[in-house]
């Protein structure tokens, strides 16, 4: 299995967030994406490469355009207003089902395109986005190539952004962007299955009324954590896509037998779907160390979830997502590599 990785993701770097009514410096880092990588290396896992340009065709055939041009020019319109800390939202359109206008003024373009407070904006926040979002493409690309298996190293993730918003650290959608990369290829058919401990909201969003993209996703329970508003069982789908949608929110201090068995379950459902490929939303942030989770899986635990996913379809492509704990998170999302090809 080979891998994309792209520099570029560094200069997303020094942004904050809200937690807890207080302004932190960001656990979303760039030592995350390089940790993945020494990992990946260290393991002899397979090559990596820096992605080709494929433009702008496949992230707007994901996102909507008006958001794609607020990524590309917020960092400078918020300069423009004398402002040189990171970006972030201070009011929302609170979504009551009201038409509304996009402002005019950065700071109600932020609230308009935001979900929350843990997204900021840099200097190099679009750069990084767009590069992290050309690792997927091109690893998807290689698959309909004819490689069984490949891994985009994303940096900022992705599967919390919808079409036209970002939120939980994610601006472009790398997983949705390469499912749908997928299905332009030819895959009739595609499975996205999200393992990071958060519900991957922005792709169940982005597929929610498709039936050629079919979502599975186990995560914590929004009851109880983020991203709250989205991931409860209950939801399935709409219009054509109902049915397509599968959630599986799991209790805080779940532990390894109990996700083993939600895994399982997950993937029964993907493979009865009859899905041509699969892009998984590998986050690790499951861990019992992770800052910023609850569930309770060992080091030793990655490998096997792994081996549960060599019952995955193929070609399967992965694509990094969460995972905080920067001196373990390279090498839990190379064990679930390594024990996907029967390492």
């Amino acid at each position: 299995m080979d891998a994309w990785y792209s520099d570029h993701h560094q200069a997303h770097h020094d942004q904050s967030e809200l937690i807890g009514g207080q302004l932190v410096a960001g656990f979303e880092l760039p030592l995350r994406a390089e940790r993945v990588l020494d990992a990946f290396l260290e393991a002899g896992v397979g090559l990596v490469h820096a992605p080709p340009d494929a433009g702008l065709a496949p992230i707007l055939a994901v996102h909507d355009a008006d958001y794609v041009d607020f990524l590309r020019g917020a960092w400078d319109a918020w300069r423009a207003i004398g402002y040189a800390h990171p970006a972030l939202p201070m009011v929302w359109h609170a979504g009551l089902g009201l038409p509304t206008e996009c402002p005019r003024h950065i700071e109600g373009q932020l609230g308009y395109y935001a979900m929350d407070a843990a997204s900021a904006i840099v200097a190099g926040t679009w750069t990084a986005a767009y590069w992290s979002a050309q690792c997927a493409i091109a690893a998807a690309t290689e698959l309909v190539h004819g490689a069984p298996a490949a891994f985009a190293i994303c940096h900022p993730p992705g599967h919390h952004a919808t079409a036209r918003a970002m939120g939980g650290y994610c601006y472009l959608n790398n997983a949705a962007i390469a499912a749908q990369q997928l299905r332009a290829l030819g895959q009739p058919r595609v499975a996205v299955l999200d393992i990071d401990y958060h519900h991957g909201n922005g792709t169940q969003a982005i597929f929610w009324q498709r039936d050629d993209v079919f979502f599975a996703s186990l995560h914590a329970d929004p009851h109880d954590d983020y991203p709250y508003f989205s991931g409860h069982a209950s939801e399935r789908g709409a219009g054509e896509g109902y049915g397509a949608t599968l959630n599986l929110p799991l209790p805080a201090g779940t532990e390894a037998p109990e996700y083993l068995a939600a895994l399982e379950q997950a993937l029964d459902a993907v493979n009865a779907a009859g899905c041509t490929a699969v892009v998984v939303s590998l986050g690790v942030d499951t861990f019992e160390r992770d800052p910023i989770s609850r569930f309770r899986l060992h080091e030793e635990d990655f490998g096997e979830i792994g081996r549960l996913l060599q019952r995955l379809p193929r070609p399967a492509l992965f694509v990094f997502e969460g995972g905080y704990a920067t001196d373990e998170v390279g090498r839990n999302a190379v064990a679930v590599l390594q024990g996907f090809e029967g390492g």
